[in-house]
């Protein structure tokens, strides 16, 4: 029997972030799939300065858009979705890939568990059960090199440091509505260890995902190792940095502060509707 869809009463008011360059062709189904699975979730999607119709293609479905003035990558488009659902006081916010690999339906479990075991962050993996995904060679390879690296430097455990698919808490919002890595890979694995470090609660749990459905790869095979070798080096770096005063964070609860590599038009798109 097939489990029966929440509605907004029976989850905490939750946002879905998607991120998106050129990804027009993948939107219709994303954003179809969102609105068939996770109705009572609100959906805004970060068209980082597209060159095709992704902002038209997401405006067309009737979803918020925050468009961005220049190609900021994943971290800087994440945290200006982190930003929005900071001002407008999200208790939970998910990231949700634009390209087709995220189901909706899995959406539920993640909330479910920050919800239930009253976790700060909570990640989709792709390994933690046999799920038939089929990862690049280096990219399996650099993911597993990281998962060990993430553990013996902060003693949290991974299988999937470079999934994409997780939900963040109140207090996780607040902090990478204010402090997110901007490189390669840093949305998923660097940002894990910065919420680590400021020692948030960490849980992942298996979900299933699809292969990739259109728009372009960020890194080929040889591409991507040389990225899992700067994002090693960058996890390096960030655990000789000093912890974040979270309480120097406070005012983020009811104006956080410009991203620190923002312009005024990034920062008035997080500030206004998105429409």
């Amino acid at each position: 029997m097939m489990k029966p869809v929440p509605t907004r009463t029976d989850m905490p008011r939750t946002l879905v972030i998607v991120p998106a360059y050129n990804e027009a062709d993948s939107l219709p189904r994303v954003l179809s799939d969102l609105a068939t699975h996770a109705p009572w979730a609100d959906v805004v999607v970060v068209d980082d300065c597209s060159t095709d119709r992704t902002a038209e293609v997401a405006r067309l479905r009737g979803v918020s858009v925050l468009s961005l003035p220049c190609n900021l990558g994943v971290g800087g488009a994440m945290q200006t979705g982190y930003l929005y659902a900071a001002r407008r006081r999200y208790d939970v916010a998910v990231q949700f890939d634009g390209d087709g690999q995220h189901r909706a339906n899995q959406i539920e479990p993640l909330v479910s568990t920050l919800a239930g075991e009253r976790v700060d962050l909570v990640i989709g993996s792709r390994l933690l059960e046999k799920v038939g995904f089929r990862f690049a060679f280096a990219r399996f390879v650099g993911s597993r090199l990281l998962a060990g690296l993430i553990r013996l430097l902060t003693g949290v455990r991974t299988t999937d440091p470079t999934s994409g698919f997780r939900a963040a808490s109140s207090r996780a919002i607040r902090f990478f509505a204010r402090h997110y890595p901007q490189t390669y890979l840093g949305d998923t694995a660097e940002a894990l260890v910065w919420a680590a470090r400021q020692k948030m609660r960490i849980r992942e749990i298996p979900t299933r995902m699809r292969q990739r459905q259109g728009g372009a790869s960020a890194a080929t095979n040889f591409k991507g190792l040389l990225h899992m070798l700067r994002i090693t080096l960058a996890v390096f770096v960030d655990c000789l940095e000093p912890r974040v005063k979270e309480d120097d964070d406070r005012a983020a609860q009811e104006a956080p502060a410009r991203l620190p590599h923002a312009t005024k038009e990034v920062d008035d798109a997080a500030t206004d509707s998105g429409r």
